[in-house]
């Protein structure tokens, strides 16, 4: 492998070009090309001096010399792109959800064994200050017994996020509420507490049903494997912006609060025999125009590939996480299918 890295992005839409920008900015990675169906001229990536692709398979064909493809297209699309890059023999850095459903996750996991590539998963929500110093202080045992915990995200996701001629909302291509709004607080909640059983759900479609093919809210309560119970409550027909996203965690020695518009808050800590230590700032969240999404942490990923492939680090988030977090979210719709029988 040379110096740099080699990177390619499928999808040029605002996560791709996040992709793209912090590929260029790593000193560390080359840009090597685009790809997106749609037209070069639409979509605003004329910074880029890098060859562009109408598709994946052009892409590949090209004999173009690329380490690492990112997938950043529609969910729908996720599987079945990041076989073929397996495939071809590239490392695949892959956006959350891995894909929308735990078989095609496996086989991507199975694929990146046979072929000893790597399979990153993107879940940036994980490098926020508040989420780490939270993993922090689970792991450290400071909280004891966990009791419960209750996870709220209550979003603003209306007409200008779900355009008639977007992926958004549509059943195959984006797969539900779950998948692509809140999947990275799915993945949270398994990173600090584990897996789920004893799933109980209720799901509403509120004033989405022009918008989307699926609910727009849920209420989600569970046991954890490892203790405890817990509760995830999402909706995205919050009226013009973001209310919160938020972890609340009662415990056997004390209560804590990780909220704000993208979790960059700890809002209450009350822990026997325990001081709060001072966090860095949070990074602002993607800024889409007229709505929000989760903090803009992408170049930590970028960072992470790059160490993982040159040896210097493990895998923040593995293929292993992303499929749990894919299964966690199918046991979930499993139940709003099994209601409508």
């Amino acid at each position: 492998m040379s110096d740099k890295i080699k990177f390619a992005v499928i999808g040029c839409g605002h996560i791709g070009k996040r992709h793209a920008e912090m590929i260029s900015r790593n000193p560390e990675c080359e840009l090597v090309a685009l790809v997106d169906v749609k037209d070069k001229s639409a979509l605003g990536i004329d910074s880029y001096a890098v060859p562009f692709f109408s598709s994946l398979e052009d892409l590949l064909a090209s004999n173009l010399e690329i380490d690492v493809i990112n997938v950043a297209s529609p969910n729908g699309f996720h599987a079945e792109q990041g076989m073929k890059i397996l495939d071809s023999g590239r490392h695949l850095v892959i956006e959350k959800p891995m894909s929308l459903n735990k078989k095609d996750s496996e086989a991507l996991i199975f694929k990146g064994l046979q072929k000893h590539k790597q399979v990153f998963c993107v879940m940036q929500n994980r490098y926020s200050p508040p989420s780490v110093w939270l993993k922090e202080l689970l792991e450290s045992g400071k909280l004891g017994k966990i009791f419960m915990v209750q996870i709220n995200c209550y979003w603003n996701r209306d007409d200008r996020y779900y355009k008639p001629e977007s992926w958004h909302g549509k059943g195959d291509l984006d797969g539900g509420t779950l998948f692509t709004q809140f999947s990275h607080f799915i993945d949270l909640m398994y990173w600090y507490f584990g897996d789920i059983k004893n799933i109980q759900a209720k799901f509403a479609d509120f004033n989405h049903e022009k918008l989307t093919d699926f609910e727009d809210s849920g209420f989600v309560s569970f046991d954890f494997v490892n203790g405890g119970m817990g509760s995830l409550n999402y909706s995205t027909s919050v009226w013009d912006k973001n209310l919160e996203s938020s972890i609340t965690v009662i415990a056997e020695n004390g209560s804590v609060k990780v909220g704000g518009q993208y979790m960059n808050e700890v809002e209450y800590c009350h822990i026997k025999d325990y001081e709060m230590p001072e966090l860095a700032p949070t990074n602002p969240g993607n800024d889409y125009g007229a709505y929000k999404g989760s903090a803009a942490n992408h170049h930590y990923i970028i960072e992470n590939v790059v160490d993982v492939l040159k040896g210097r680090n493990t895998i923040t988030t593995n293929a292993l996480e992303g499929l749990k977090v894919v299964d966690i979210i199918e046991r979930v719709y499993e139940l709003k299918n099994s209601a409508k029988k």
